[in-house]
């Protein structure tokens, strides 16, 4: 019954905190709900507060998160994949289109955005687009992502 307590689940997140961050990261990637910016500054905050700067630690998270956020885009890239050809008359899948239309594979680096970020990858999918290049420009967009909130989230925490 041990694990019942608060402070059980409170030592087992420290303790396990990339984990944390791993599932948050792939589930918020994908069209479950998740939120991994609030986990990310959550967990990024004790870490600048305690004023290491870039320290493994920082550099590990910013490298799970962009992981696990890179492998969640991929899942919905291969859910693209594995839908028919078909006309799209949503106004939202039309915007994705006409991005990876315009600016080809280098509008997956906006692949975190919310809902049209989903949105490009699986159009990408299901555009067939070549996985080796599409991984490059998502883990990108995934990594300058995490490494902006970070840089942008760090002199209002402190």
């Amino acid at each position: 019954m041990d694990w019942l307590a608060f402070g059980f689940w409170a030592d087992f997140w420290l303790n396990h905190a990339l984990w944390l961050m791993f599932a948050s990261a792939l589930l918020s990637a994908t069209v479950l709900p998740g939120n991994s910016e609030a986990v990310f500054v959550a967990l990024i905050v004790p870490k600048l507060a305690s004023g290491n700067g870039f320290s493994e630690d920082i550099i590990g998270l910013i490298l799970v998160a962009t992981i696990g956020n890179g492998l969640g885009s991929l899942t919905t890239y291969a859910v693209g994949r594995w839908l028919p050809v078909w006309k799209p008359k949503q106004h939202r899948i039309e915007v994705a289109q006409e991005l990876l239309r315009r600016y080809g594979l280098v509008a997956l680096l906006l692949s975190w955005l919310p809902v049209l970020g989903d949105l490009i990858c699986a159009l990408a999918g299901w555009l067939r687009l070549d996985l080796a290049r599409c991984c490059l420009f998502i883990f990108l967009g995934k990594f300058i992502r995490y490494v902006a909130l970070l840089f942008l989230s760090a002199p209002f925490l402190l």
